[in-house]
């Protein structure tokens, strides 16, 4: 029984990017968080409570969005059209030279 290869087109991405990019997400979000502080101290009226609901969701938002992991799937190799390709008989032999450069 033989094993089964990986191509490597399906591995996926490394974990240092994966952080990478979690970390991005995650510094983003919070960003967006203290603009919200900022803007509760001035925005007036009824914008103050949107401003501090915000404030209050987006840490919520922030641990979920860091914690989800890059889940899609690799895009498909390109594969050459089969009517191109063709296995030569084996009594052909095709004549060439090395060159060593």
């Amino acid at each position: 029984m033989a094993a089964e290869g990986h191509l490597i087109t399906r591995a996926s991405r490394g974990r240092t990017l994966d952080l990478e990019e979690r970390q991005k997400r995650y510094a983003i979000t919070m960003g967006i968080r203290t603009v919200c502080f900022l803007l509760f101290l001035v925005v007036p009226g009824y914008w103050k409570v949107l401003a501090l609901a915000g404030a209050a969701l987006l840490p919520i938002i922030a641990v979920v969005l860091a914690n989800a992991s890059d889940r899609r799937l690799p895009p498909e190799p390109e594969r050459p059209d089969d009517s191109t390709r063709r296995a030569l008989p084996p009594t052909e032999v095709i004549h060439g030279s090395v060159d060593d450069e």
